[in-house]
């Protein structure tokens, strides 16, 4: 039975509305929504570059592919064969990834190189076959970029060498399997010896960082802060299930997540200061203090490192235990003892030349007081760094040790378990 809403005239009453009524504002909002998703989805997908590396990127392509030029022009002249001696369209494209982006996997020697050059030899063997145009250019595309796939030499310019190859024999260029040694091979090999040259001149690691790389000590051993990471092989795989692989190595992706954990550990420890945990009662040398009264106190506090400082407490420098071991088995002393007479040598009272300052490490890297623990680790990790001083401005307010460092992760590791609720 019907219900009938009786609805009188000049009063504010409304009559019910469905719930299959739509709020028209609401919808609009959803557009706006959609229309700014779609938008962000379409605009920059990275952040910007620092100016300084797209200009060092820039200068590098460019005069790389100048010299390139000349060289191959030298080339030409002295063999009278200008065909097989010119740059090829494509080799602009090889020319940003190896200085623009020389981290990347698609930059990498073996990519470039073998990726231009595969690619051309496929698009020759498709020319043999005697296809239509439109057959042959998607046919050799599509071969390049399995063929270099196979080879793991993928290098995005590769499909455009096969297709250059294709529309150069369509305009009836001289192409054979010798245009992949010459000009392919020979441009892109030019382009990747000055990549080499022109990448490590500027900073940058190119080829890049291999997972074999030696540690600062020089042993088979993995750095301290990646012992407890995922090996290369796993680092690898979780690229490899996400498609990454081509994207960035496993050794950077390693690097980046070492990184990314040495953050988490400054904000885990992000309540506690340097200044809280530093060594306030320091014991120091001044500059001119002899190597004999340095390692008298490296006997008497079984300390490895001493500060040096002027007589205004302003730090000037560090000395370690190594530093005295270091000179003793360099410095050129004229006794018959071996090594232990050098050091005993060394620390002669009656040799007054050599004091602190001669011995001492300049090049330091210090913390200040409202630094956050955190920053230690990943500091006193590796690297040859035994103590970090803390400074304000030039002044020495303090040391933290290594010793220091491990009584702070174990006191908050024993406090973290014992505030952990049980199972």
């Amino acid at each position: 039975m019907a219900t009938k809403v009786q609805v009188t005239a000049g009063s504010d009453a409304m009559p019910p509305q469905s719930d299959s009524v739509v709020n028209p504002v609401s919808g609009a909002g959803r557009m706006r929504v959609h229309l700014r998703r779609a938008l962000r989805a379409a605009g920059p997908a990275m952040p910007r570059p620092r100016p300084q590396e797209a200009l060092r990127a820039g200068i590098g392509a460019g005069l790389a592919l100048s010299l390139s030029g000349g060289l191959l022009v030298m080339l030409s002249a002295w063999r009278g064969d200008l065909a097989n001696f010119l740059l090829i369209a494509p080799l602009g494209a090889t020319a940003f990834l190896l200085f623009a982006i020389p981290n990347s996997p698609l930059a990498q020697p073996w990519s470039a190189v073998v990726g231009n050059t595969v690619s051309a030899l496929i698009a020759v063997a498709v020319l043999q076959l005697g296809l239509p145009a439109e057959i042959s250019v998607g046919l050799a595309v599509s071969g390049a970029i399995i063929a270099m796939a196979s080879l793991r030499a993928m290098h995005p310019p590769g499909g455009a060498v096969a297709l250059a190859t294709v529309l150069i024999a369509l305009e009836g260029g001289p192409v054979g399997f010798d245009f992949a040694l010459s000009p392919v091979f020979l441009d892109t090999a030019l382009l990747v010896l000055l990549a080499i040259g022109y990448n490590r001149l500027t900073g940058r690691h190119y080829p890049f960082r291999q997972a074999t790389q030696a540690g600062v000590h020089e042993t088979a051993d993995v750095v301290p802060d990646r012992r407890l990471g995922l090996t290369p092989e796993a680092l690898e795989g979780v690229l490899e299930r996400f498609n990454l692989g081509a994207n960035i190595g496993a050794e950077d992706f390693g690097r980046i997540l070492a990184a990314a954990e040495a953050e988490a550990a400054r904000h885990h420890f992000a309540g506690l200061t340097c200044g809280e945990v530093m060594s306030r009662d320091i014991v120091a040398v001044g500059p001119d203090a002899p190597l004999g009264a340095v390692a008298d106190l490296f006997r008497k506090h079984h300390f490895k490192t001493l500060p040096v400082v002027d007589e205004g407490g302003r730090l000037e420098g560090i000395i370690s235990q190594n530093d005295l071991i270091q000179r003793a088995r360099t410095l050129a002393l004229p006794t018959t003892d071996g090594f232990t007479g050098s050091l005993r040598a060394l620390l002669d009272p009656a040799r007054r030349a050599l004091a602190a300052r001669d011995i001492m490490t300049t090049r330091l890297k210090t913390v200040g007081p409202q630094d956050g623990v955190g920053v230690l680790v990943q500091l006193l990790a590796d690297g040859g760094v035994q103590a970090a001083p803390v400074v304000d401005g030039d002044q020495l307010l303090g040391i933290v040790t290594r010793s220091d460092l491990l009584a702070v992760l174990a006191h908050h590791t024993i406090l973290a378990s014992a505030l952990a609720p049980a199972d």
